[in-house]
């Protein structure tokens, strides 16, 4: 049996994820989709669009797709699904998990990479995260879990832009683009997004991400190095001081503790001083290291290393091998909540050849 794809599903209780799975539940676009509601909070699928109000856990839609409701353990969920799948009594294509507005994606993320039943029987896609524009500010300034949903997403869906400026857009833009700079931004309204932008986004499929995107490794060279003037001021003080707020305007005033930075070298790296390094941070920073990915100019091989993360879980993957005339080079993006910047980019520096 081929893997299933998954998609993990977030943001904040109101930013639209339940209107987006309606859609996705509702539409006939000849795909059969399993939903996994993480059940608390008043955001559940409304019954109106199930063929039973039963009371059972998995239950057959109108369209075919299905909805399961976890009052239990994610894992047991998706190995219930997989399991019905292989005996023939339920047929899906995919799944799509829906987190609670306050969870935090990175242990559901984990669940994929971690037991190995579950790995066996799913890939991993994408984490989605809808931002709702007219009150994300308040949210990211108040709630870590918001921030720590920008974090993570490969995709970013900005909910209710109808409702706030076009000012108001461009600068929640910048200031999410400086939390995760590696994860398209946009506008869709009412969750109405095309089901291609939602699905066989392949954020975790090492490989597959160079195929889509050739220009990993020199897409924002321009808009980084000016959004590293915008952060510079946020980022020599460490604490937002108020005084230091209120003379930027803008998205100045947010120095949020979910940063991204980047790693550039021309030079190779050494592969065991990186993984004696990478194994040492990820020991202590583990837990604030949310995604880190990166394409790498290793020593000993003509291919291409595409390196990931997810908390403390990282791996790499020899991609395809670097062009005649290519110049080669590495580049690595750590997006996480006050990781300390010199030290790591410091202990990537030391770790070239």
């Amino acid at each position: 049996m081929s893997l299933i794809p998954a998609t993990i599903l977030t943001g904040f209780l109101g930013s639209g994820k339940t209107t987006l799975l309606k859609r996705v539940l509702s539409e006939a676009h000849g795909q059969k989709i399993a939903i996994i509601e993480n059940e608390f909070g008043e955001e559940n699928i409304d019954n109106d669009i199930l063929v039973t109000d039963s009371k059972e856990q998995i239950i057959q839609m109108s369209n075919g797709c299905i909805c399961c409701t976890i009052r239990e353990d994610l894992r047991e969920a998706l190995q219930l699904l997989a399991a019905k799948k292989r005996q023939g009594l339920l047929d899906f294509d995919r799944v799509v998990i829906e987190t609670t507005g306050l969870a935090d994606p990175g242990p559901v993320a984990q669940t994929f990479f971690m037991d190995d039943e579950i790995a066996e029987s799913y890939l991993l896609d994408s984490i989605l995260t809808l931002v709702d524009a007219k009150h994300a500010n308040q949210q990211l300034d108040d709630r870590q879990e918001a921030r720590r949903q920008v974090g993570f997403a490969d995709q970013i869906f900005i909910s209710k832009t109808d409702l706030v400026s076009a000012q108001e857009v461009a600068d929640l833009q910048q200031r999410l683009k400086h939390m995760n700079p590696r994860a398209p931004q946009k506008a869709v309204h009412f969750g109405e997004v095309a089901l291609s932008e939602v699905f066989d986004l392949r954020g975790f499929n090492l490989n597959t991400k160079l195929d889509i995107d050739p220009d990993f490794l020199k897409e924002d060279d321009h808009e980084h190095d000016h959004a590293g003037h915008d952060h510079a001021p946020g980022e020599t003080c460490n604490h937002p001081s108020h005084e230091h707020n209120h003379q930027h305007g803008h998205h100045h005033a947010h120095d949020d503790d979910v940063k991204s930075f980047v790693f550039r070298s021309d030079r190779a790296f050494d592969p065991a001083k990186l993984e004696d390094f990478l194994g040492a941070i990820v020991n202590i920073y583990g837990p604030r290291m949310l995604r880190y990915k990166g394409v790498l100019y290793m020593q000993g091989t003509d291919r291409k290393v595409i390196f990931q993360g997810v908390h403390q879980l990282m791996g790499s993957d020899l991609g395809p091998a670097w062009g005649a005339d290519e110049k080669r080079s590495s580049k690595m993006v750590f997006i996480g909540i006050d990781l300390p910047k010199d030290i790591f980019l410091q202990g990537m520096e030391q770790s070239l050849v």
